[in-house]
């Protein structure tokens, strides 16, 4: 009889050992499943961590100091996304992102055309495209290199045709982060001179590559 009973002990013993061993490996995850889900995670976040893009990065309205006819104003822009770079554009303004566009609402006549250039770019071979461009709009000037008091500050070209239509300017212009555009920009004779010149440019030195 005490024999017997050894037995039984014995086996209920091992019966519970069984159920918590199988209980344990039901729980705990190994080591091959915890490198899968963290290799899965790390996969979802690298899909998902696009660069963001300006509309996210930069705000949505700024304000800018204008001098207008009565006097320095501070008027708001908003941001707009083009293609490969992003802007503020005043409220008389309307922006064509796939033609890179900017224009003057009430009269299209006024706009500035937006490029982006590459980085090897040879502003030699632009400088003779832009001349010729512009001498159909009269006698060339150039005024390159710093512009006192001017939105834009610095201009790597920037050459100006004066006309009795207005003035046309060809512009290349590095952004502080490094990127280069070229600015086609026709200012007509008009009403609308001073509703155009002061806030185009406000809105070209804001130009930024995405």
């Amino acid at each position: 009889m005490k024999r017997l009973y050894a037995i039984l002990k014995s086996i209920l013993v091992l019966v519970i050992v069984f159920m918590l061993t199988a209980c344990t490996g039901e729980t705990r995850p190994s080591d091959t499943t915890i490198k899968e889900t963290s290799e899965a995670e790390s996969v979802s976040s690298s899909s998902s961590g696009q660069k963001p893009t300006a509309l996210e990065t930069r705000p949505a309205v700024e304000s800018f100091e204008l001098l207008t006819s009565k006097g320095n104003q501070s008027l708001e822009a908003t941001l707009h996304q083009g293609k490969g770079f992003s802007l503020y554009v005043f409220e008389k303004f309307t922006f064509d992102a796939t033609a890179g566009r900017l224009s003057l609402s009430g009269n299209p006549g006024y706009y500035v055309d937006i490029e982006p250039l590459p980085s090897d770019y040879d502003l030699a071979q632009l400088e003779v495209a832009g001349k010729e461009e512009l001498r159909q709009f009269g006698d060339v000037s150039n005024f390159s290199g710093e512009l006192l008091e001017h939105p834009l500050g610095f201009a790597d070209l920037y050459l100006q045709a004066s006309g009795k239509e207005g003035i046309s300017d060809y512009i290349v212009w590095t952004s502080e982060s490094g990127d280069a555009f070229l600015f086609r920009l026709h200012n007509p004779k008009g009403a609308e001179v001073s509703d155009f010149a002061g806030p185009i440019h406000i809105s070209l030195s804001t130009v930024q590559s995405e």
